[in-house]
């Protein structure tokens, strides 16, 4: 029998210890590196969240800028990875495609097998530079136009939506998207994080745990909420149907997408800062009815339930007015996460010990053998 009481889904268990990330899901803080999020998101950029993440303290100025050239010179994929993305079908969807990208980008990488720290760092710079040129690419080639080659100028959330949409973003879309960047960026031992980690323990290399990190992500309770909140959207329909869809749905017991969170008991403080976003870019564009029928499902929502907006409860309707595609949204999220993900193996190669727990055994133990023609 295990020495500690069995939790579904490991909840609240302590499987490791870092000095990455921390959640105060009590008074709705998150922290990288100590620093708090609002702070980062207010005044940094994704790119010095990243060098924050890998290196442990936040850059100078010739350290960012040194930094921001590095990550610009590795945004070109692999030409055997590009000429992939054209063989695929267009039905593919984007999770699919990048996760079987991310597994052939290792095979391409020279440094590929390479576990020295040093080698490790520089792939967590390619994965984090290459994966957007991957999305944007892969959009493009599935909608029948040809990828936009990335612009070392452009930081990377401005370069992504440049290479997605064939044109430079907005200010406000170029700074929303680098916003969000951030704010997904890195999120202690989630789901994805943890399967990285787990890979990461064999000592199996960079790539593979990147992998296994975004299959992990591909599923609908990890990755895809933000989707599913604009399905909900779409399902009522307009501002002037949410009372009557809230009512029915809470009193079939149906799930209001993007309310709870596994650790946070107040609000996501990510969720605060892109309830403003929502409300900014879609006033900037003429179009509140996102952002309007968001706020009436929270109004309507139970106040009893201890239950408050996640990250996903707004971040859909950001992207969606950004024109990117639904099923790029967790593409996205990884592109982000990556800069996560890849500190997270980084922490774990530096300090290793095989990830191997145990389970609680609940079924028989002293059935007797009987042989093939004696069994009924």
């Amino acid at each position: 029998m295990p020495e500690t009481p069995f939790k579904a889904g490991l909840e609240d268990v302590v499987a490791g210890t870092s000095d990455i990330c921390f959640i105060d899901g009590h008074e709705g803080r998150l922290l990288y590196r100590g620093y708090n999020i609002t702070d980062l998101a207010a005044h940094s950029s994704f790119e010095e969240v990243a060098f924050l993440l890998w290196n442990g303290h936040l850059p100078t100025r010739p350290e960012l800028d040194a930094f921001i050239r590095e990550l610009s010179a590795e945004r070109q994929v692999p030409a055997p990875v590009m000429a992939l993305l054209h063989t695929l079908p267009h039905a593919t969807h984007p999770m699919d495609m990048l996760r079987t990208a991310v597994s052939l980008m290792g095979i391409y990488d020279p440094e590929g097998d390479a576990m020295t720290p040093e080698a490790n760092r520089r792939k967590a710079g390619r994965l984090t530079a290459q994966l957007p040129t991957v999305v944007a690419a892969f959009d493009r080639i599935r909608n029948g136009q040809a990828p936009v080659d990335p612009d070392p100028s452009l930081s990377l959330a401005e370069n992504f939506l440049y290479m997605l949409h064939g044109e430079r973003p907005p200010a406000l879309h170029a700074h929303v998207m680098d916003v969000a960047l951030m704010l997904h960026a890195d999120h202690e031992l989630n789901a994805s994080t943890f399967s990285a980690r787990v890979t990461a323990g064999t000592l199996s290399d960079m790539y593979s745990a990147i992998t296994s990190a975004i299959g992990t992500l591909k599923g609908p309770l990890h990755g895809g909420a933000n989707e599913q909140v604009m399905h909900m959207l779409e399902e009522i329909g307009s501002v002037d149907r949410v009372e009557g869809w809230m009512a029915e749905a809470l009193a079939a017991k149906k799930k209001i997408m993007g309310f709870g969170h596994r650790v946070y008991k107040a609000e996501d403080p990510r969720a605060t800062i892109l309830r403003r976003y929502s409300e900014e870019v879609g006033r900037t564009a003429g179009n509140l009815k996102w952002y309007d029928m968001l706020r009436k499902v929270e109004a309507l929502f139970p106040q009893g339930k201890p239950l408050y907006p996640n990250v996903d409860f707004f971040s859909g309707s950001v992207y969606a007015l950004m024109g990117i595609p639904r099923d790029v949204f967790t593409p996205v999220f990884a592109m982000s996460r990556t800069a996560g993900w890849t500190t997270h193996v980084l922490e774990q190669y530096g300090n290793n010990r095989l990830i191997r727990p145990r389970a609680e055994y609940t079924g028989p133990t002293r059935l007797d053998y009987v042989p093939i023609d004696q069994r009924a």
